[in-house]
């Protein structure tokens, strides 16, 4: 239910015909996985039932001056996506996410939006791609950009459907799918808090970069931070095991935080920017370690405070590897989307969010780890260190696996294509701060 497309010869699959702009606005959160917030989407249609295909997801850029180039943006992306599995859309439906800002009401924001969702429906339409439905959701009701009647669109919008009351709702509970509170909620179970204790972190995150950047840029010592770090993150989640998941994942985060202590986080923030470092965090995928593997890394991304903001790349690349590998898509993609935030030039990100988005099967991706770590150890004598049983060893490039599984080294999204320069990790303070939108977040998500 978070994939939709054509059917490819199946016809025994339950399927749900969506009537009219209210049914639409309910689907949403079921086709993602989560309510959208600050968001565009743009969901690629398919014969002449109109059934779901791929998807775009953006966040609205701040200025009115980017949204021309944005449109333009997301309507080639999902399009030439789609063309790539040989599925061209036959029409689109469009949604623009926001709620009212402080002493804005709903219309003002439907109406603020209005010239990006011309400019999106322009856009599609110069590919003879027609939108045939436009809506605005904000503030708990729903307006269409395609309906000039007023007495199915009144000016004041429609209320959205009560939860757990429409067709799809009914039937994602029949499949026992979720939806897992707002993309703003996921995303802020990866990001640091504002809390007082962010100044020491900092303080941490300097010491540890102090430390650590001048040995991992020697060839001498770079291999012994990374067994350092290696072991520090294996001690790590030996400790998270030890300590059971609670209810609910906040609770969950709550808890886990108080397992790293600020040094630990930062000499291990610090060690996975080697490049090699994080490809053998990497390994600890599947089985008994990645649920552990999966905590402590939420919890290193919490920890990259500012200025270290962009040294969040690393754990969040690994945080989304590891939901993909063990099936949580929607968690995988928000993950990769805030690394690409983060950095758009990080290759390992891109990598995986493509593979992830292109539904490509992560154990495709398993088995050239653990090909690459036979190798590894066999090219160590047969002495490799001992690791968690059931993990394996990613490639030493960012690239190699990926590519091995089928996925081409094309970036989701179009910026910045170059490759990293250096394996070596950046200190916090001299590589800035790059507060970006970013530009489109392809969510390819159709099987």
């Amino acid at each position: 239910m978070s994939k939709h497309q054509e059917p490819t010869g199946r016809t025994d699959e339950p399927q749900i015909t969506l009537r009219g702009p209210a049914e639409l606005a309910d689907a949403l959160p079921y086709m993602l996985g989560y309510h959208p917030t600050d968001s565009v989407v743009l969901v690629a249609l398919h014969g002449s039932r109109g059934r779901f295909g791929g998807r775009v997801r953006l966040g609205i850029p701040h200025s009115p001056k980017e949204w021309p180039s944005v449109a333009g943006q997301l309507a080639e992306c999902l399009i030439e996506g789609s063309e790539r599995r040989g599925k061209r859309p036959d029409g689109m439906v469009l949604f623009l996410c926001q709620d009212p800002g402080e002493g804005e009401s709903g219309p003002a924001v439907m109406e603020r939006l209005r010239p990006l969702a011309q400019g999106l429906r322009t856009a599609c339409g110069a590919h003879d791609v027609p939108v045939y439905e436009a809506l605005c959701i904000s503030g708990g009701r729903f307006w269409s950009y395609c309906c000039p009647d007023e007495r199915c669109c009144p000016p004041e919008g429609n209320a959205m459907a009560v939860p757990g009351t429409s067709v799809m709702a009914a039937a994602a509970a029949y499949a026992g799918i979720q939806v897992r509170g707002s993309l703003r909620e996921l995303e802020a179970g990866l990001e640091p808090p504002a809390t007082p204790a962010a100044a020491e972190q900092r303080r941490a995150l300097d010491r540890a970069a102090f430390a650590l950047v001048p040995r991992i840029l020697e060839g001498a010592g770079r291999r012994g931070v990374a067994e350092e770090t290696i072991a520090l993150a294996r001690a790590a989640l030996e400790r998270f095991a030890g300590a059971p998941r609670r209810a609910g994942r906040a609770e969950t985060d709550r808890a886990d935080d108080l397992l790293i202590t600020h040094d630990e986080a930062a000499t291990l923030i610090i060690g996975l920017q080697d490049r090699e470092t994080r490809d053998r965090a990497a390994e600890w995928m599947e089985g008994p370690e990645a649920e552990p593997a999966l905590r402590l890394w939420r919890v290193l991304c919490r920890r990259c405070v500012a200025p270290y903001a962009e040294h969040a790349a690393a754990p969040l690349t690994l945080a989304g590897w590891v939901s993909w590998s063990t099936g949580d898509e929607p968690a995988a993609r928000v993950a990769l989307g805030l690394a690409l935030n983060r950095d758009p030039e990080y290759v390992f990100a891109r990598l995986l969010h493509q593979a992830c988005n292109e539904d490509l099967d992560p154990e495709t991706l398993r088995d050239c780890l653990r090909e690459e770590r036979g190798r590894r150890e066999a090219a160590a004598g047969g002495t490799a260190s001992p690791e968690p049983s059931g993990s394996h060893s990613p490639p030493r490039r960012d690239s190699t696996a990926v590519r091995r599984s089928g996925t081409r080294a094309r970036a989701t999204r179009p910026a910045a294509g170059r490759p990293r320069r250096a394996a070596a990790p950046r200190t916090g303070r001299a590589a800035g701060i790059r507060a970006r939108r970013g530009g489109p977040e392809e969510r390819r998500d159709d099987r």
